[in-house]
């Protein structure tokens, strides 16, 4: 029943702002590392943000100062709130939980949403 579910993205134009969410099941959400990434077309994936279960952030250096990543242990969702949103920021975003780690080494996770397509254009 573990499970990672995906929402809030679309088309958005350029300056905009989307708030994404992640929703999980099936596994003691309050313990885990929660980590955004996203995959432009033609790259793979990288890290976006972490938050660790004690409200620890970590941003990669393109997101940092414009997104928020931020959790509701009571509602076992992660969210990641975006402004400033550029045409390079566009991408399928996933989230992936871990209880060991917040890396943004993509390779270390082996449980993930399906997606949710962002896409920046005028």
């Amino acid at each position: 029943q573990w499970q990672l579910v995906e929402s809030g993205g679309g088309l958005v134009q350029p300056g905009g702002s989307l708030t994404l969410s992640c929703v999980g099941s099936g596994f003691a959400w309050g313990y885990y590392n929660l980590i955004w990434f996203r995959q432009a077309p033609g790259k793979g994936r990288e890290g976006v943000a972490s938050i660790s279960p004690s409200d620890v952030t970590n941003y990669a250096e393109s997101a940092r100062g414009r997104f928020t990543i931020s959790r509701d242990n009571a509602k076992n969702t992660v969210y990641l709130q975006m402004n400033s949103l550029t045409p390079d920021d566009t991408g399928v975003y996933y989230c992936a939980a871990s209880v060991s780690f917040a890396s943004f080494d993509p390779n270390i996770y082996n449980r993930w949403g399906q997606g949710t397509q962002v896409t920046v254009s005028s």
